[in-house]
Parts: structure tokens; sequence; C-alpha cells
């Protein structure tokens, strides 16, 4: 997992506090007080009196581990744990643990195994194929790159270095010396800071006070001149979910001005990992706009006479379904991470380049040793690298998460690129190069652990054979139906949009959408393939259905900007599904009066129905019902309901009842 999106996923559970003392290995992984879980949770499995419970704790003991970035540690107690009948999820989490430690052949075989436990080898077939691909590529005999742990690396995570002059590196880092007295409930360590590496001798220092805050900041990207910095905060308002942001100072004669937020950034949204071109003119970064393709994706933005300009989704050269993140960009190269195009396993690290008319080409991995089963990222050029070997090409660094050599977290490595042999020229021939490209969609379904439950645990996802897929291409459109394995494949014009309409009885129809703008050819790679997933949700009538990240803060019903984009979603759900009729049902915690209750709750539930009128939706498809305190998510006790508790039943459904 990457650093930001680690960050992320903490703050949004907004559970921070690590001193609390416990006395049992369950409690200790759920605070997240890992070290303290892995010396409790062995004794107890020894105390185990049923088969299942030794699987479950050992399942727990695994995730200590892995959160220690102990992996090797972690996979013998996955197996433990499925061999204790635990089931589909410590498979899955022991198949991705031999991926991570590139145990290739023995992740292969627990994919394949998992695929048959979900009732759906769809779901793994792309982690085969990698594992394939990976036992290919570790026998490269002349690597490209050569690759060197550096000794300022601590036990902490330390990762997204970048120059800064006087030979010195800004690096990212959660160690001891970050600013702020809290400790980071994911890792036990601080918030994270920026820090000032000097490569002579190697030491480290805070990098500015005026950057650094308690919050966690990282991911910095300087001009040219070093006179101006973007970097990421992650921070939020009280009792909200936090999100990271882009932020921008200015050097001045005793250091940096205070930072201010980039002015094209929305709420709600998560942005970060800034890189500023040479001319300081483009920002790329990161973020996971719901408008994107999915997860993360990298977009650039223009700024002309100090003003910044709309950002800019790559194409889907760059951009995939799943996590593109870190870009750097050199000139006309961009390198950037990501974990969806082919690779070794977490975030590998690509290499992709602008061609004439601005297109991007396709994506190459750039292989071991560079990249691993773990998380490779933060790729940089060291332009002060002056190098007496005249084999090396370039220089620089970059971030990993392999067990293998690093200091136990994040680490930092230099890389050196190498002159290595050219590859024999292909025969001649006389026949053109046929440039094609295609473009497989995939209809599917999600697995539910209660096929009758649509809020319980989502084990995968599976192909619709036969569902019918609609072709829009500008005012044109075509009719398709999807083979066996849910598939329609098609190919694609040069510069074209596409969207899709997917639907099958007794589902909710949804829609995709794909365009082959900007997307580069390449002479080494003619045939160019492409995947787009369209996820159809099966009708439950009469079946309430909790939407994610609908939440109210204590007596209000105020629609907060952290729930815009689930209701956003919904709505166009409907429109998509023209012919349906919800309930969107509200409920409080326990605190209050059952009557004021009632109100309150049917308050915030026709302020959710309000918000989807005004979003188009006609007012005889919505209906409002407040429910109160009388249906709670969490049934405890109210006078020791923890506030996450009180939080998780102040939330909103909805059910299709027509």
């Amino acid at each position: 997992m990457s650093r930001i999106a680690l960050i992320v996923a903490c703050l949004l559970l907004q559970t921070c506090s690590f001193t609390q003392q416990v006395r049992d290995g369950r409690t200790a992984v759920d605070r997240k007080q890992y070290s303290i879980a892995v010396k409790l949770l062995p004794k107890e499995m020894d105390r185990a009196k049923t088969r299942s419970e030794k699987g479950q704790l050992a399942f727990l003991l695994a995730q200590a581990y892995q959160e220690l970035h102990q992996p090797q540690r972690a996979i013998d107690y996955f197996q433990l744990a499925y061999d204790n009948g635990f089931g589909v999820d410590a498979l899955k989490e022991l198949a991705f643990a031999l991926k991570e430690t590139e145990q290739y052949v023995e992740a292969k075989d627990a994919f394949k195994n998992l695929g048959i436990e979900i009732g759906s080898p769809y779901e793994y077939r792309r982690e085969i194929s990698a594992c394939d691909l990976a036992i290919g590529w570790k026998k490269i005999t002349t690597p490209e790159y050569t690759v060197s742990s550096l000794p300022f690396n601590s036990s902490a995570a330390d990762y997204a270095a970048v120059q800064y002059p006087d030979n010195q590196l800004v690096v990212t880092s959660d160690r001891s010396s970050a600013t702020g007295d809290d400790t980071y409930a994911w890792t036990g360590n601080h918030f994270s800071d920026l820090f000032l590496v000097n490569l002579e001798d190697n030491s480290v220092s805070n990098f500015n006070p005026q950057l650094n805050s308690p919050d966690n900041e990282g991911t910095i990207s300087f001009t040219a001149d070093f006179k101006q910095a973007v970097f990421t905060r992650c921070s939020g308002p009280k009792k909200e979910d936090a999100f990271c942001q882009l932020m921008i100072s200015e050097a001045t004669a005793t250091g940096w001005s205070t930072p201010r937020p980039l002015p094209f950034q929305q709420a709600g949204i998560n942005y970060g990992q800034p890189s500023l071109s040479a001319d300081g003119r483009q920002l790329y970064f990161s973020c996971n706009h719901p408008d994107g393709w999915g997860g993360f994706d990298i977009y650039v933005v223009d700024r002309e006479d100090g003003s910044w300009g709309e950002p800019r989704l790559l194409s889907r050269a760059v951009n995939t379904i799943g996590n593109e993140q870190f870009p750097f960009i050199d000139g006309d190269t961009l390198y950037f991470s990501s974990d969806f195009l082919p690779g070794m396993g977490g975030l590998d690290i690509f290499r992709t380049y602008r061609q004439g008319n601005g297109d991007w080409a396709p994506a190459i991995n750039l292989l071991p040793p560079v990249n691993s089963g773990a998380d490779d990222f933060s790729f940089v050029i060291d332009y002060q690298a002056n190098s007496r070997d005249p084999k090396v090409l370039a220089s620089g660094f970059f971030t990993s998460n392999r067990p293998e050599d690093g200091s136990g977290n994040d680490d930092i490595y230099r890389f050196e690129r190498r002159e290595v042999p050219p590859p024999p020229p292909p025969p001649p021939t006389d026949k053109p190069v046929v440039y094609k490209m295609l473009l497989d969609v995939y209809i599917l379904e999600k697995i539910f652990s209660d096929p009758s439950d649509p809020n319980s645990r989502i084990l995968g996802r599976r192909p619709i054979p036969g569902a019918s897929l609609d072709i829009r291409i500008g005012a044109k459109s075509q009719a398709a139906t999807a083979d066996a394995e849910g598939k329609v494949r098609i190919e694609l014009s040069p510069e074209t949009d596409y969207q899709f309409l997917a639907s099958q009885p007794n589902y909710l129809n949804n829609q995709g959408t794909f365009t082959s703008k900007g997307i580069g050819r390449d002479p080494q790679n003619p045939e160019q393939l492409f995947e787009l997933e369209i996820v159809l949700d099966k009708i439950y009538l009469n079946r309430e259905i909790v939407l994610e990240n609908i939440y109210y803060d204590f007596d209000k019903w105020d629609i907060r900007d952290d729930a815009k984009p689930t209701l956003d979603a919904l709505a166009n759900n409907l429109r998509l599904n023209p012919n349906i009729r919800i309930q969107l049902a509200s409920h409080t915690d326990c605190r209050g009066n059952d009557n004021y209750n009632l109100t309150l709750s049917q308050r915030r539930a026709q302020a959710a129905v309000d918000y989807l009128i005004a979003k188009g939706i006609g007012p005889d498809r919505v209906e409002a019902r407040g429910y109160g305190e009388t249906v709670p998510a969490d049934d405890c006790l109210c006078a020791r309901c923890t506030e996450e508790e009180h939080q998780k039943n102040r939330r909103t459904a909805f059910k299709i009842v027509e």
C-alpha cells in the first residue's frame, strides 16, 4: 500500500489514539497496536479451545505481521489460519503475501484455488498472469538498472525523495522527530513530515516548520529555481473525514510562506503526489476524482501568468481502472506507479513519453531490480549526479517497501540506469506496421458472502454471460451480447469517445466510458489491449442497502460535503434506471428521546431526498422515511456506545420499493 493511500485510510478511520493500554491480541489489532499484538496472540493461540478460534487468532497475528512489514512470518500464519478453517479471506491474504515476497509459483496456485473457492476464476486471472510475467522478468541476466539502499533510511517509513540544492534531498518520513506529539494509529509512528537529508554525511533534520504541521505532510515538488514548492497535506475539520490537498508555498528571505491550497481542488477528493515541470508551467498529480477512470488517476494542470487552469485527466495509455500514483515528469518522459498495469505485485514503476502529436506512448514496466513484488514508487531523476562511468546513462531515487534489503518499512533506494546490449534487430519485412487497439468490456456482478443479503461481505466479482451492451459512438449506436466470460471485444478507432450501457433482467443498468484520445502508437507494440469493467447490481426488492459515507454530525441533518459523492452516484443510478422508485431511510443514534430522534431522522432522510431532487430526480421516484433509533446498525448499550458506534448508527440507506 502506498503511503498516501495508507494516510488516507487511517485518517478516514479517525482512530489516532495509540497509547491506550490493551490486554488481549484482538483489541491490540483492532487498535492498530501491532507490536503488542504479536506478543499477545501466540499465547492466546496456545490456549484456543477450538480449531475455529485458533484460525481466527492466526489470521489476526498474520495481519499484525503484515502491518509490521514482516510478510514471510505473515505467510506462515495466513496458511495456519486457512488450514484451521478461517476461509477465503486467509487464502486471499496468503496469495498476495506470497506474491509480495516473489514466491510466484506458490502465489499462482493460491490465486487459482481462491478463484475456485469464491466461484469466479475471473476475479484473479490478472494476478495469475502477472505471476507468469514476473517469473520471466526475474530471469533477466543483464538488467538495465542497478539499485542500492541508502544509509539514512530508518525503521520508520522514509519515502518520496526529491532533490534540493547543495547535495541534499527532501524526503517524507514518519520518524520520531516529526512535528507534533501524537502518534499515528496505523503505524504507531508519528504523523509524516518533510525532512532534509544531507547526502555528504547522511544527517537528517526537519525541513521547515512553516511547511510541517501536526497533520500529515509529504511528497513535495519544487520549481527548478527552488523558489516555489507544492506538497501534500492531509487534514480535516473536527468530526469530519480528513482528505489530502495540494498546498503551495513560496521561498522567502527567512524560510517559506504560509502554505495555501491550490484553487482547483474540490471538497471530498484526495489530491497528492505533485510533480512540477522544469519550467513550472505544468503540475502533474494523482487524485481519486469520481470522474476519473477508477481509483487514483494522474492529472495535469497548466499555469499561465500565475493562474491555474482546470486539471486534465491523462489518457488510458497511463490511467487504468486501478490506481496510478506518484507521477514524475522529466521533459517529455513521465514516470509513475500503477497497481493495475502488468507488474510484479503491488505498485510497479512505469515509463511513458509524449509523442510528437502530444499523445502518450504505451507504458513500459521498468522491470527488476527497480520493480519487485512489493510496492515500488516515487521514481525521480537526480539531475545533479555526475558519474564518471560512461555506461551510466542516468541515476536517481525511488521508494520501495521490499522486505529483503530494507530497514523495515518504506525505504529510499538509489538507482543507476546503465547501458545494456541492444536487442537483436527484427527480421526485415516489407509489410507495413498494422496498428490495432482492442477493448474488452467485462460485465460483472458482485459475489456476496450471503447471496440473499446485499449488505454482506463482497467476496469478489463474476461475469454475467449473455448481458446486453449498448455501444454509443457519437450519434451512432450498436448492440452486443456478452460471451460466456461476460466479455464484449470491440476494435477501437483512433481519437474516439465511447459510451456503454450494460443491462440484464433483474439487475440495475450501469454505464461505462472509454476514450482512445491521447493514446499514442508504438511500432514496438502495434496491438494494444485495454479493459473496462462494468458491474451490475442485482435488484433486491424492499431490502435495505446501506449507503457508505452518508453520515451526519450529532444533532444535525445537513448533507456534509463528504456525503455528496455517494448521493451523486445514487442520482446517476436513478437516471440510468428510470423505472425504479426508492425509499431513502435515515437512522439516528440512541441519544435523545424517541420522538426527537424520529423527527431528526425524518429531516435527515428528507435532506437526502431534497438533494436528489435538486440533481434532477423526479420527486415521485424518491420518498423519505425516518426510523429514529428503532433499527440500530450497531446495537450497543447506549451509555457505553463509542462515538464511532454512534456515527455508524447515524446512517442513511435506500431500498427499491417498485
